[in-house]
């Protein structure tokens, strides 16, 4: 059998690819090398305009040619640093040679030597991998985590009046409504993305073990904290002044943490999705020319909801891989932390695939009011709270004087079916107050929802100023 052309083997960068490209420009190897030029050529800049060891500031139109080149990183820098590599056998060294070949072409070499000056890998990894997760976080997962979001809340409001049974325990129970439902899920994902707003992305510039040696080696005068500090905050990052060779990493292990409660919340909005459509609650929106079974051609599956539920396993799984391993690293350094940071991209790829398959599996359900009503109507028995609870508030007012109503119900409905003739003759026969019994004989499963339709409002609510 001939040899197939080479393939990808992730399927994020085969059948997936279309879903999480975006993330490509951030959290790719080209997107890390891209981080790393941008930052070796922002210090390089960063050290020629404090005039330091006397080379000259680069002008304006200097400054704008190297940070057109990091800019416009693409395929001939890409080809050009895996020549170089392929001869250091090491990436940021070969970023260095390519950065200097730059400087070469634009007559800069009086300034090469300060090209990685002082640096450890590291100082130009922790940077762009905090550049890179930022951007990516921010321009790629978050709002498309605000879409699923926004699509939900727009059916919590849509569905807010939608009287249904509730299932604790699997089991008929307390009615609700299904915005009410969904409404619970919209406000628990603002609370984690109100924290993901807030997240803090650290980084070290400090050389090889976090001491500034070299630096001081070079220029005792200098203050060189000062200096670092200063680079690290114009790239958007929050520096950190006590590190050994590597940054920590405990942003990235907050960050990953958040991420994954966020899976999570999204996981069980899965399962419920599904289960409310196993239920029969929603019905799924036949979309032209699909095919749901290879062979029952009736079926419309919810394969939207667990492919959700699937890719969100694996990135979770991931994220606390990621997070096991990065909050370690053996004495000053050890180099666990590199295979593990190329794979951030993988576990944000599943769970961007997730929040697109979430996205569009949303717009595909509609609500079968009839289905709910009918099972509402099928389950009188659940309005036992209601009047066992009623039953003791008449008893402290003196006005009923029956002896443990919740015993009475529990006999009453515990495994029973109770129709509503059934509970509307067990109501009038009851020792209470007139108006009391009134209220109840006026109940039924459909309207014994309490303020579920209002609580939607809370979605209003500035989470964000929460306690986080």
């Amino acid at each position: 059998m001939p040899a197939l052309p080479p393939q990808p083997i992730s399927p994020l960068d085969g059948r997936y690819r279309a879903a999480v490209s975006a993330l490509g420009d951030h959290l790719s190897e080209a997107g890390l090398n891209r981080a790393r030029v941008h930052v070796e050529v922002e210090w390089l800049i960063h050290l020629t305009s404090r005039g330091m060891f006397g080379a000259a500031p680069l002008g304006d139109e200097q400054v704008a040619q190297l940070r057109a080149f990091a800019a416009n990183f693409g395929d001939l820098e890409i080809q050009a640093l895996a020549e170089i590599e392929a001869t250091t056998r090491h990436d940021v060294k070969a970023v260095e040679y390519l950065i200097r070949g730059e400087l070469h072409r634009l007559g800069l070499d009086a300034v090469a030597e300060l090209t990685h000056f002082a640096c450890t890998s590291e100082d130009i990894n922790n940077l762009s991998y905090g550049l890179t997760v930022k951007s990516a976080v921010e321009q790629v997962w978050l709002p498309k985590l605000r879409a699923a979001i926004a699509k939900l809340a727009a059916l919590a409001e849509q569905h807010r009046d939608a009287a249904m049974l509730s299932r604790t325990h699997g089991q008929p129970a307390t009615p609700t409504t299904m915005g009410k439902e969904l409404a619970v899920f919209v406000y628990r994902l603002n609370r984690v993305v109100a924290q993901l707003e807030a997240s803090v992305y650290l980084g070290k510039f400090s050389g090889a073990t976090g001491t500034f040696a070299a630096h001081l080696a070079a220029d005792p005068s200098a203050d060189w904290a000062a200096i670092s500090r200063e680079f690290v905050e114009s790239l958007g990052l929050t520096w950190n002044p006590l590190t050994t060779q590597i940054e920590s990493h405990d942003w990235q292990v907050e960050l990953y943490g958040k991420v994954a409660h966020a899976n999570r919340i999204l996981h069980n909005l899965a399962t419920d999705v599904w289960t409310y459509i196993s239920l029969g609650y929603f019905r799924q929106i036949p979309v032209a020319g699909a095919t749901g079974s290879s062979t029952m051609p009736h079926k419309i599956n919810p394969i939207r909801f667990e492919n959700a539920e699937a890719n969100l396993e694996l990135s979770s799984a991931l994220f606390d891989t990621l997070s096991q391993t990065l909050v370690t690293t053996r004495l000053q350094r050890d180099l666990t932390d590199s295979t593990t940071q190329r794979n951030i991209g993988v576990a944000f790829g599943h769970s961007l695939l997730a929040l697109d398959n979430l996205e569009r599996g949303l717009g595909e359900i509609a609500l079968d009011t009839d289905a709910l009503a009918k099972d509402l109507d099928a389950n009188w028995e659940v309005l036992a709270e209601a009047i066992q609870t009623v039953i003791r508030a008449e008893v402290v007012a003196g006005r009923s004087t029956i002896a443990d109503p919740y015993a009475v119900l529990k006999d009453l409905t515990r495994g029973h079916r109770v129709g509503a003739d059934e509970l509307a003759a067990f109501v009038a026969g009851l020792d209470i107050g007139d108006e009391a019994k009134q209220r109840l004989l006026a109940l039924t499963p459909a309207g014994y929802v309490g303020a579920a339709s209002a609580l939607v409002d809370h979605l209003a609510d500035p989470v964000a100023n929460q306690s986080l």
